[in-house]
């Protein structure tokens, strides 16, 4: 949805914005060739890989753009490095990238074979190994249900206790074959994307530093820069509009007081009343943004 992206993001062709999620370098591209040469591009991501590949796919802006190996919940750090205060624009594009679904040595697709690791920075020490083998069924089918609203979270966290006993699961292959024995036949693709859906959010912490990041973007952005979030499942989604729609209350009184008391003021205004989706052309050319919802706010 680059089109989409840069139409909603730039406000300023000088400006300087926050990419913090780079990926594959997509969206850092279209920004850097939208903006005058004055403005500049940050660029965050927490795979070492995608630092590495964006380094050389950018490097015709390299007098306009900085990177940063890390989460993006350390962008306070980045724009201080920078001696940033405050930035025009801030994108982030949320969940896997393609780079990492393709790369079968990083698990993270039950599509092919690969160690169960699903790490996006490989400097941290969990890894889907470690949950799969040493978590317990209990707390297993918890985050089954919570990061992958999967129905038959017992039975599949059942199976996997009842299968790591006789050998480790150590890869993509025996963790698919063992929630295959579990899932309904006529499902089965699904449920095992929500399972490794699951496995992903909880390694890395996902929806947590999401949270978080959102708060610490507020504050590092001028009045009317914008705010553009793409998310690709609906626990995403959901924190992102509780977070849009919490920060534009205007007032927190309880209901029964006659009038406003607490003279709180709101702190962003939505600029997208209803999400915004891939229209059939981008679905034609990346089948894969199929789920992604588009969600804008502008700082006031």
């Amino acid at each position: 949805m680059i089109r989409e992206v840069l139409t909603w993001l730039i406000t300023d062709k000088n400006g300087i914005y926050l990419d913090c999620t780079l990926g594959g370098g997509g969206h850092s591209e279209a920004v850097l060739t939208s903006l005058n040469p004055s403005g500049r591009l940050l660029g965050m991501d927490q795979d070492v890989e995608a630092i590495e590949y964006c380094v050389n796919k950018l490097k015709k802006w390299k007098d306009q753009v900085s990177f940063k190996h890390d989460n993006f919940i350390g962008l306070g750090s980045f724009l201080d490095e920078q001696k940033i205060a405050k930035v025009d624009g801030v994108l982030m594009d949320l969940g896997v990238s393609s780079f990492q679904i393709d790369s079968n040595y990083r698990g993270f697709s039950f599509m092919q074979d690969g160690p169960l690791d699903m790490r996006m920075d490989p400097r941290q020490k969990l890894g889907a190994f470690q949950v799969v083998n040493t978590y317990t069924q209990e707390k297993l089918k918890m985050i089954f249900r919570l990061y992958g609203e999967e129905r038959r979270a017992s039975g599949i966290a059942r199976e996997i206790v009842k299968a790591r006993k006789i050998a480790p699961i150590e890869s993509t292959a025996f963790l698919k074959s063992v929630i295959q024995r579990v899932a309904h036949p006529g499902i089965i693709n699904k449920t095992l994307a929500r399972i490794f859906q699951s496995l992903r959010i909880e390694v890395n912490s996902e929806l947590e530093n999401l949270s978080k990041t959102l708060e610490i973007v507020l504050n590092r952005m001028k009045s009317n820069a914008r705010l553009v979030v793409l998310s690709y499942h609906s626990l995403e989604d959901r924190i992102v509009k509780h977070f849009f729609r919490n920060n534009q209350q205007r007032c927190t009184c309880p209901p029964e007081l006659p009038k406003c008391v607490c003279d709180h003021a709101g702190k962003i205004k939505i600029l997208t009343r209803h999400i915004i989706t891939p229209n059939a052309r981008e679905l034609e050319k990346n089948r894969r943004a199929g789920s992604a919802k588009m969600r804008v706010a502008e700082r006031l």
